[in-house]
């Protein structure tokens, strides 16, 4: 490896005194040097020999010649590229390189999209409109424009009248936030819905309106979106059709206007999903079924994804028409509880049918939970507040990096198979060890290019450590650390970790480095959260993330990522 000159940090403690620290470059860790000369002894590794590498090492079996040449050519532009062959200076900048992620962002859909809508989890919003908390931040189009841009497939609008009460606004019902217009909601969906992925987006009304508005909706929304709008043949449907027939679809998922009615009948008010109570319809209203069917068949025929209304206890709730399919929402906490004796019903209603399950109340601040409880049990839209960014919307947002990040992720096999007696999976059940994942934290660079000098302490270089980790069902669920590699912006750790994963279909590896700070709590220095059943094994770069999901320019972490028998 080339040699370079040592360089000199400069930190100001006073005016008369600065502490000097020396920069260095880092060296290849030995499980790097030592798979470089075992591919190429002569120490200049040849276009076939990288090859290899890639086949044998990376388990990138279908690699070609084409794509070792590609890798050549992506280096030609450094310094360090000799054009015989790659040395070891250049074979490490490629390991650290964007042709070598641990997972592509390029990855193309790969899952069977011909399955109903109900075999696969999706990307799903909870009042998507809001732009900060529950209470009192305004809404807005931009939080409904940066989901879609994520790749977000389901968004929340909730429908209220206007003050004057001719009109149709969104806002969240009982707050003090301001509300944003439906026409101006539907056109930033429309402009918006398919830029990153073609796969079909689901609006989900809670409807709040008299029988006058919900025809201006249904008006609004049939002009809005003209052949992009998908209606059932008939209101009955009993299988849902599949992602690949709804491309560049948009279905509206609600409550048909009858069940909103029975709900005023019954308990004098509609009670929203979110908490806020309101009259469905006009005060002391009484329409027959027929009149209803009559005032508002235009709304009714909308309805892609018919929404169910709690009546009776579980069992009720979970019944299984064979004639039709519909979506049944639950708050996490009545979640929680259903599946403490209903786990393995809630399982096969699934199969055929959507489970919504949408944050409690009282996360005002627009927080959000553990959504391995609805994923472990079929549920397909887990809704998540997209615009607080922690530890549970960055572990959603490495769910759906899977399967070219198309906002749809096919369920695994057994959350949709029955036994030859009908039996289905139960998700309480004791369950073996199916792969130990191996993870190797090498080192990491870039932090003195994407973050200022002084940026994590004033009068040093930084004293970065790893966070990693399983997110996953609870037995899978795990987190290290590395030891603190104190003032250097290039920290070498080389600390190896082992995982035993039961579920690895539904695990997210999250990955968090931070500095450590003495006189408080540490300074984030990035994060990524990849899927498992996506990680690409070898010795890979896993790029870091800011707190908002984006990426950082330069920030990353060289890794090795195996996996083996759990015996």
């Amino acid at each position: 490896m080339s040699k370079q000159k040592q360089q000199q940090q400069h930190f100001k403690v006073c005016l008369c005194w600065r502490r000097i620290f020396k920069t260095r470059v880092v060296e290849p860790p030995l499980d790097v040097q030592d798979a470089f000369y075992r591919f190429s002894p002569t120490g200049m590794m040849t276009v076939d020999q990288l090859l290899r590498f890639l086949i044998e090492h990376q388990g990138e079996k279908c690699a070609t010649k084409e794509d070792a040449q590609a890798i050549f050519d992506s280096l030609k532009h450094l310094n360090i590229f000799h054009r015989r062959g790659l040395h070891l200076e250049a074979f490490f900048r490629y390991l650290l390189g964007d042709h070598n992620l641990a997972h592509p962002p390029s990855q193309e859909v790969h899952h069977d999209m011909s399955a109903p809508l109900a075999h696969y989890f999706l990307f799903t919003g909870h009042n998507s409109y809001l732009t900060g908390n529950q209470l009192t931040d305004p809404c807005s189009v931009e939080p409904i424009k940066r989901a879609l841009l994520k790749g977000v497939r389901v968004i929340e609008l909730d429908l209220w009248p206007n003050s004057d009460e001719d009109d149709v606004e969104v806002r969240h019902g009982g707050t003090l936030t301001a509300p944003v217009g439906l026409e101006d909601c539907l056109q930033a969906i429309k402009e918006n819905a398919f830029s990153a992925s073609e796969y079909p987006v689901v609006i989900t009304f809670e409807d709040h309106l008299n029988q006058i508005l919900r025809k201006k909706v249904a008006k609004i929304v049939t002009e809005t979106f003209g052949d992009m709008l998908y209606c059932n043949e008939t209101e009955n449907v009993e299988q849902f059709p599949s992602p690949e027939s709804l491309k560049k679809k948009v279905l509206i998922s609600t409550k048909p206007p009858k069940e909103y009615l029975e709900e005023n009948s019954d308990q004098g008010k509609e009670v929203s999903e979110n908490g806020s109570g309101t009259n469905s319809t006009d005060e002391g209203e009484d329409v027959s079924d027929e009149d209803e069917e009559k005032a508002v068949p235009q709304y009714r025929q909308l309805i892609a994804i018919h929404a169910g209304k709690l009546k009776g206890g579980l069992d009720n709730w979970l019944s299984d028409d064979p004639k039709k399919v519909r979506r049944l929402s639950l708050s996490e906490l009545k979640l929680q509880n259903a599946v403490k004796t209903h786990g393995t019903q809630i399982v096969r209603f699934t199969q055929r049918n959507f489970v919504r399950v949408y944050p409690k109340g009282i996360r005002v601040d627009s927080s959000n939970y553990n959504p391995f409880v609805g994923w472990m049990h079929g549920a397909q839209m887990v809704a998540f507040n997209m615009q607080r960014h922690r530890k549970h919307l960055w572990i959603m947002q490495g769910m759906f990096k899977a399967n070219g990040g198309c906002g749809y992720v096919k369920k695994p096999d057994f959350l949709l198979q029955r036994s030859s007696s009908d039996e289905v999976f139960n998700p309480d059940a004791q369950l073996d060890v199916k792969t130990v994942l191996t993870v190797k934290v090498f080192l990491g660079e870039g932090w003195h290019q994407d973050f200022k000098p002084t940026d994590f302490d004033r009068y040093s270089p930084p004293d970065f450590y790893t966070k990693i980790g399983i997110a996953g069902v609870p037995l899978d669920k795990d987190k290290r650390k590395t030891e603190v590699i104190e003032n250097d912006w290039l920290p070498v750790w080389n600390q190896e970790f082992e995982f035993k994963l039961r579920v690895p279909e539904l695990a997210v590896l999250r990955i968090q480095v931070l500095e450590h700070d003495t006189t408080g709590g540490p300074d984030f220095g990035g994060q990524a959260c990849l899927p498992v059943s996506e990680l690409r094994t070898g010795i890979r770069t896993v790029p870091l993330h800011d707190k908002k999901g984006n990426r950082y320019r330069h920030v990353r972490l060289l890794l090795s990522i195996k996996f083996g028998p759990p015996w």
